[in-house]
């Protein structure tokens, strides 16, 4: 049965009611936590840190979906580890190692996940692609929640399916960015196997049941 997972984005939550956010996502039909870390410098925004990540985990009772936006990620991965990521994805533009970087990424028991931005040709993955748990694609420019769908993405999505298939792997697809109602059914259908929903989900009236709609997308 395809995997149709849903990974709440907190970048778009009220930080002012964590809590309560974090026990809505528990109870909700979600499977994962998706935490944004921004440095300013890799992409135009800060977001949280490692503090954050660390009290989210104490409530938290689904994985931890930890993107990392931020330049030299491979200095940080132990203290990911430390404060409760269970998936950490580093940025393929962000790692100029990036074989060593996802061994890193295993050894410190985590799963491992790459993401690439809209520009990024999925095939700069064929070498690496056995070592990945997942590749996480930018449906829009990474830095800032709220923003258009790029409708290239379908077609990332198709070639990433293909060379996933050829190696035989179960790598997940996930995709971050402008995912909502509208296009959550197509991206299933395309091939994705995780939708990442900030904006449809925080800022709906009943956050709850949109994601119940979300995972349901037929």
């Amino acid at each position: 049965m395809k995997n149709k997972l849903i990974s709440p984005s907190f970048l778009s939550a009220d930080f002012l009611r964590l809590k309560s956010e974090i026990e809505m996502i528990n109870k909700s039909d979600a499977d994962w936590f998706h935490l944004d870390i921004m440095d300013g410098v890799f992409v135009p925004n800060i977001s949280f840190g490692m503090p954050i990540i660390k009290q989210i985990k104490k409530i938290a009772q689904k994985p931890l979906d930890v993107h990392l936006m931020i330049v030299e990620p491979n200095k940080y991965i132990n203290h990911f580890k430390e404060v409760g990521a269970d998936i950490l994805t580093v940025h393929y533009e962000a790692c100029t190692h990036l074989h060593r970087t996802l061994q890193s990424i295993k050894q410190a028991g985590m799963q491992t996940g790459v993401s690439l931005n809209p520009h990024t040709p999925v095939m700069l993955l064929e070498d690496v692609i056995n070592d990945i748990d997942v590749v996480l694609l930018m449906s829009v420019n990474p830095g800032f929640g709220g923003q258009k769908f790029i409708e290239n993405t379908y077609n990332k999505i198709e070639k990433l399916k293909r060379l996933i298939d050829s190696k035989k792997n179960n790598t997940l697809i996930e995709i971050d960015g402008g995912v909502n109602l509208i296009n959550a059914e197509k991206l299933f259908d395309t091939g994705a196997d995780v939708l990442v929903a900030g904006n449809a989900i925080f800022n709906s009236t009943n956050p709850t049941e949109t994601i119940k709609l979300l995972k349901s997308s037929k």
